[in-house]
Parts: C-alpha cells; sequence; structure tokens
C-alpha cells in the first residue's frame, strides 16, 4: 500500500489529468474543464449581441481526458477561439419599415411596438391622412446585424415619420398642382413663361400690325428669364422678320408655343426642353416698340387666345 501510495503520488506530482481538444481530428489545444470553455462561447457571445437566438457547433469538438506532464501549458483561449470560429450563431432581431422601405432594427418585439405606438400617438392624424405605413417583422440571419438602442431609435424613428409626412404632403401638393394645370389638347402647361404686365391682348388690332394680334404681350424687363410651358423640343430658334428673334417649342398632340422679340436665346432647333427651363431673355427685337414678350399658343398650326390658358 505503501509503494502504491507512493507510485500515485508521483504520478499526480509529475503529472496532471486534462482534457485535449480536437476539432476534426486537429489537435487544438488543452484545457483543464470542457464545460467551462463552453459556456464561456455562449456567455461571450451572448454577452456582445442580445438578438442571438441559437448557437450551433459546425464540428463539433471533441475532448479526450489524459494524464500529461505538469510543465504541459493549457490554453483555454486559444481553444475557445478555435471553437468559436466553428460556431454558427443565429440572430434574431426586429425590423421596422416605413411605407415598406426599413429604417432601423431593435432586439425586441416589445421595443418595437413601443415605438410605434409612441409615434401613431404622436402623429396619428398626420399618419391617418397621408397613408404612412408603420411595420414590423421578425428577421433571423446568420450575419450580425446593426441593432439600435430604444432612445436612438426613437429619435431617428420619429425623423423619418416627420420627413415621410413632409414628403407626402409635398407629393399630394405637387399632384394637385398638375391636376390644376391648364390643359392644352392633353398638354399641361406647367408655369408662366414671364411674369409682367399685359400690354396687349390676343385678337386686338393695332396700327403697326397688318393683322389682329396672333398672341399675347407681356412687358417686362429687358433680360428677364423666358421660361418654357411644357416640356417639349425646340424647331425653331432665330431671328424671323417682325418678329425679331423667336423660339418656337413643339409639345406634341398638335401644341406649339411661340417666344417673340427676344434679346438672347439659349436653345437651338432639335433641343429636347423641361417645363422651367429658361430658353431665352425678353427683349425688344423685330417688330417691338419696348421691351415684352410675344407669346403664342398654336394648336395643329391655328393660334388661339392664351388667355384661354394663361393669364385668366
Amino acid at each position: 500500500m505503501i509503494a502504491l501510495g507512493i507510485i500515485f503520488a508521483i504520478i499526480f506530482i509529475k503529472f496532471k489529468p486534462i482534457y485535449q481538444v480536437n476539432i476534426a481530428g486537429k489537435d487544438i489545444g488543452y484545457i483543464e474543464n470542457k464545460d467551462n470553455v463552453i459556456e464561456k462561447i455562449e456567455e461571450n457571445l451572448e454577452n456582445n449581441n442580445e438578438t442571438i437566438e441559437s448557437i450551433t457547433f459546425t464540428i463539433k469538438p471533441e475532448y479526450e481526458l489524459k494524464l500529461v506532464n505538469r510543465t504541459i501549458d493549457t490554453d483555454e483561449e486559444k481553444v475557445f477561439e478555435e471553437i468559436a470560429k466553428n460556431t454558427i450563431v443565429t440572430y434574431k432581431y426586429y425590423e421596422i419599415a416605413l411605407n415598406e422601405s426599413v429604417i432601423l432594427n431593435v432586439a425586441t418585439i416589445e421595443e418595437a411596438e413601443q415605438l410605434i405606438n409612441e409615434i401613431k400617438e404622436q402623429k396619428g392624424k398626420e399618419i391617418g391622412e397621408n397613408n404612412i405605413n408603420l411595420t414590423v417583422s421578425e428577421k433571423y440571419t446568420e450575419e450580425t446585424v446593426e441593432i439600435s438602442q430604444i432612445e436612438v431609435a426613437r429619435t431617428n424613428l420619429n425623423d423619418r415619420v416627420v420627413t415621410a409626412i413632409n414628403d407626402e404632403v409635398a407629393r399630394k401638393a405637387e399632384e394637385e398642382r398638375i391636376r390644376n394645370m391648364p390643359d392644352v389638347n392633353g398638354i399641361k402647361l406647367a408655369n408662366l413663361p414671364v411674369t409682367g404686365t399685359i400690354t396687349s391682348r390676343y385678337g386686338v388690332s393695332s396700327r403697326i400690325r397688318s393683322s389682329d394680334h396672333t398672341g399675347l404681350d407681356i412687358a417686362a424687363k429687358k433680360g428677364t428669364p423666358i421660361k418654357v410651358v411644357s416640356d417639349g423640343v425646340v424647331t425653331f430658334a432665330k431671328y424671323n422678320g417682325s418678329y425679331g428673334y423667336l423660339v418656337k417649342v413643339d409639345h406634341g398632340n398638335g401644341v406649339e408655343t411661340w417666344y417673340a422679340h427676344t434679346s438672347k436665346m439659349y436653345v437651338s432647333a432639335g433641343e429636347t426642353v423641361k417645363a422651367g427651363d429658361v430658353i431665352a431673355l425678353v427683349g425688344s427685337t423685330g417688330n417691338s416698340t419696348g421691351p415684352h414678350l410675344h407669346f403664342e399658343i398654336r394648336i395643329n398650326g391655328e393660334h388661339v387666345n392664351p388667355q384661354k390658358y394663361l393669364y385668366k
């Protein structure tokens, strides 16, 4: 018994029991307690991200208890890192979308519902009137996602909803503006060519003209920008007798607008223009007694009274 005790004493003095850890047959190090390593993996990952739903091993570690020389050191940190490399982490989070556009992620359904209810209480009327739609979706991923803290999320969500409401109000106002635009044979006139004083109306006769007036004269300071009233293609941009420097724009559907007596032209024939583009400057070229824009609307080549549509 004494001899056996001496043998065991020598063994425990020289050797120690530890676990050798293998992954796919590869020795990755020694640890004293295998349960501690597994707990450390789960605790470490969970402490770093509250959205973790599950942790699984792609290759399960193998632990073999051995007696080894006490000079061999354990390295739980190294083993932990190697095991962590072979884990699959599934994250669960809650995605908040505004009008089907994802705006932020939060960790729990309670946070998501709290945020949405707060917004609805504060801005319920505006949300209802403007079709602002807030939704929550449960999501899973194996990649880390950015999770907003509740206070940051509250501020971001509020700001985005306010922006969405303002955008929707502006969109509806623009739709209303477009609906109320004058319509010439299906072509919407988006703006006035110039702002000024009407000095000669359509159809009037004058000693300086050989026929009744075919357009509308709007007096304005020389150099005032002239804007095209609708999208179209420039068909003419040059000097034209009594019209002086004249720009003609074809808008489709047989609708054409003319801009005469200009002092400077910024477009040329064949050029595409958008409503509101500056195409020329007010002048007094051609048969003119002072700076003004002579503006015509023609449908299928026939001039019509511009004041049926503009400058009413």
